[in-house]
């Protein structure tokens, strides 16, 4: 079938993409037309912002020395001396007398006085003690400590940079300006401390940049960031701190990639640097006198290359064709779905097919890794895993011995401390290295959030017994635990194997080991190979194998389970055949028990038919597909367990995505499941991600409000949970294409539209 390209679009993409490359020649004669008017427009447009912050820096130098006479006023008024401060009669007038001298100044937010080395500190607003003021008060960068020490030790006027206040649960950024009194003295006896609202400085400069994107800085005497004014763009604190050192005038640099005009002016008065920059590219899009020109070169060369386009496009574009069709061949049988697909993008079609490929790959971090590791204590197989991929996840096998250890807090009250230490030793332990055992720790959340796996690998030294190396290596866990958090877990031990092929197993004797604990005092440490066994008589299975095969088919592990049952099997060639029968309903009635434990009560039925066997190896296989059915019935347990909980999950997350505390985390606590388990669950019964879910969910709520309320925007945000209003604002508008308020007004407008036919009949 001959295929006709220009029904596809992106056939048509690579035409108008090489008609851009067609369009260089047009780009450099706009350039060379642009180059004047350009220019002469920078530099009228850097000059006006030269002036302004000149303007500004008179202006703020001004503000700043009638603070410091403010300060000189108040070191000589009798009002506000030591004594009549401190004095019950006098007191009131004095702090009548800083609110005279707070009034004036229009940038000063409020006013104190604070006499070195006194419990008290006095505003415009009264007096009170310095923790009352610090509990009133408090900053996020400025500590209780640092700021009862910059008071007494203050020896010459300083201003901090722009600080984040909490005020009575209201926030809003602030400078303080602290002064010595008496000024120039070298033993000054107190100090005043003004509040600044960053706002009355920004407001300042806000108008320099007009319409035009950029950014403006406040630098003190010692290049630190007093405060800056962000407008469409922002930049890293290297690139900021490299605009102090820059002499007043005009200058161009390119900051994040991007050329940017840069204006800066240095006060005199107190050493302080003030800056404004802009892309230059911005300085392009005021010419627009010779977009006719432009217009009509452009389609002088559009026509002529037409042609050459269209061949250079259809060459590009067969192999990409052929591969889409090859995609769409093998793609899942829903005709319609593929149908649907067809009149998409090609790329997104073999995107679509890639992902259909590679299904059981959850790259999505941080979950992505612990279900990596959660597979490998299921299957084992580490080798088989390609380097890449654990490159991707930094993970290293690379050492001699490998076993699992799995920690317990099962007897623990679920409270919220307890959690938190949990999460705190999650965090300590995702990845953990002991050089001086030569160990690495890699951790690997449970289903269980009372249970939490550790895959270890280490080196043997060769002064150490593998066992004793263990033992070092699991107390030395167990420290660090016990001196991060008040916790203390049980721990299961698994055997240490050469290979990490065989950490299922380990994994499976280190559960063995925990389930044993669960009889014995809380906190102890319990080793696989400790476990008491029959040694004396090796023709008998010991116990502690008999106990990992039963915990291999709790945990659904066939591959385990086979390698218990068949190794045993294999010895029992040269008994006789009591004790081959006496051995048989040993792990006969092992396998039966633990089915019974898991609910499976028909295991006996199913087995009885086979009892009858001819040989060993009929028994074997018996024995092994019955291994496999508990092990399958085990799976289906779980995914039906999970489908059930995550439709739980579902409901609650619907009727509580409105809470602003809605998280993985908050889930796991209230269905005791992990969060890596949730998100897992989660992303396979929903087909998104947990977060994105929440979003779309809060999203048409407030579409829905938006048009049923007249509530103001901010209000309706809040409501459902969304605390980052203009964050919000961006998501919605890059979402909807419009701003919450047009969204509104259309809506308001379409109602209108629909209403108006029925008024004129009437």
């Amino acid at each position: 079938m001959k295929m006709n390209y220009f029904k596809s679009k992106l056939f048509l993409k690579y035409i108008l993409s090489y008609l851009f490359i067609l369009l260089i020649p047009l780009v450099l004669i706009t350039v060379f037309i642009y180059e004047n008017a350009v220019s002469n427009l920078r530099a009228e447009i850097e000059n006006s912002h030269l002036n302004q912050l000149t303007q500004t820096k008179n202006i703020i130098d001004a503000r700043m020395n009638e603070m410091s006479d403010v300060a000189t006023r108040i070191s000589y008024d009798e009002r506000l001396t030591s004594y009549r401060v401190h004095d019950p009669y006098f007191g009131r007038e004095a702090i009548q007398a800083l609110d005279q001298y707070k009034a004036p100044n229009s940038i000063i937010s409020e006013i104190f006085l604070y006499f070195h080395n006194n419990e008290q500190i006095y505003s415009s607003q009264g007096m009170s003690s310095l923790d009352v003021f610090t509990d009133k008060y408090r900053f996020d960068n400025w500590t209780d400590k640092d700021l009862n020490q910059d008071l007494n030790n203050a020896k010459f006027p300083t201003m901090r940079p722009a600080d984040l206040l909490n005020r009575n649960s209201f926030e809003q950024t602030i400078l303080a300006y602290l002064v010595p009194i008496t000024p120039n003295s070298p033993t000054p006896h107190a100090t005043v401390m003004y509040f600044i609202k960053e706002a009355e400085l920004t407001g300042l400069i806000d108008s320099i940049l007009g319409n035009y994107q950029g950014l403006s800085y406040i630098f003190d005497n010692n290049g630190q960031i007093l405060t800056d004014n962000r407008n469409g763009e922002s930049l890293t604190k290297a690139d900021a701190n490299s605009l102090f050192g820059l002499s007043p005038g005009i200058h161009s640099k390119t900051l994040n990639g991007k050329r940017h005009s840069i204006v800066s002016v240095k006060s005199e008065n107190n050493g302080w640097t003030y800056v404004t920059l802009m892309p230059s590219s911005q300085f392009f899009s005021s010419v627009l006198h010779v977009r006719s020109f432009i217009i009509m070169l452009f389609s002088i060369i559009v026509l002529v290359g037409a042609a050459i386009a269209i061949m250079f496009a259809r060459i590009q574009y067969q192999p990409i064709s052929t591969l889409a069709e090859f995609a769409y061949a093998n793609a899942k049988p829903n005709r319609s779905a593929n149908e649907a697909s067809l009149q998409g993008n090609e790329l997104e079609r073999i995107r679509t097919a890639l992902l259909d490929y590679s299904s059981r790959v959850d790259l999505q971090e941080p979950y992505a890794r612990n279900h990596f590791l959660f597979m490998l204590l299921k299957y084992g197989n580490a080798q088989s895993q390609t380097p890449e991929l654990l490159e991707t996840f930094d993970l290293k096998f690379d050492r001699n011995h490998h076993f699992v250890m799995v920690i317990m807090w099962g007897s623990l009250e679920d409270d919220h401390n307890n959690k938190q230490d949990r999460l705190e030793i999650l965090q300590l332990l995702a990845q953990m290295e002991i050089p001086d055992l030569d160990a690495y720790a890699y951790s690997v959340e449970l289903p269980q959030p009372d249970q939490l796996a550790l895959i270890i690998s280490f080196n043997l030294h060769s002064e150490l017994q593998e066992f004793v190396h263990v033992q070092h290596i699991v107390e030395a866990i167990r420290e660090n635990i016990l001196e991060m958090v008040n916790v203390i877990p049980s721990i299961g031990v698994g055997t240490c194997y050469l290979s990490p092929d065989h950490i299922n197993q380990s994994f499976i004797e280190a559960c063995s080991a925990s389930e044993l604990r669960m009889s014995t005092d809380h906190g102890t440490v319990t080793f696989f190979e400790k476990l008491s066994y029959t040694s004396d008589q090796t023709f008998w299975i010991p116990d502690s194998e008999l106990l990992k095969l039963s915990q291999s088919l709790k945990q659904g592990s066939y591959d385990v389970a086979a390698q218990i049952i068949s190794p045993a099997f294999r010895n029992l060639h040269t008994l006789s055949a009591l004790l081959i029968r006496c051995i048989c309903f040993d792990i006969l009635n092992t396998m039966l028990k633990t089915a019974s434990e898991l609910g499976n009560d028909n295991a006996m039925q199913e087995m009885a038919p086979n009892l009858m066997f001819n040989s060993l190896d009929e028994l074997e296989h018996s024995f092994l597909n019955l291994a496999s059915r508990i092990c399958a019935q085990v799976e289906r347990n779980q995914t039906k367990k999970d489908h059930s909980l995550m439709d739980q999950v579902i409901v609650y997350i619907d009727n509580h995505y409105m809470d602003q505390t809605l998280s993985l985390e908050s889930i796991s606590f209230e269905f005791d499941i992990s969060p890596s388990h949730v998100s897992r669950s989660f992303k396979d019964k929903m087909g998104v991600n947990f977060i994105p879910y929440i979003w779309q969910k809060r999203m048409e709520e407030v579409m829905h409000q938006l048009t049923m309320t007249n509530d103001p925007l901010k209000d309706i945000i809040m409501r459902v949970g969304y605390l980052d209003t203009p964050n919000f604002i961006r998501k919605f508008k890059k979402e909807t294409g419009y701003t919450p308020g047009q969204y509104r007004k259309l809506h308001k407008e379409n109602e209108l539209i629909e209403s108006t036919p029925d008024l004129i009949e009437e």
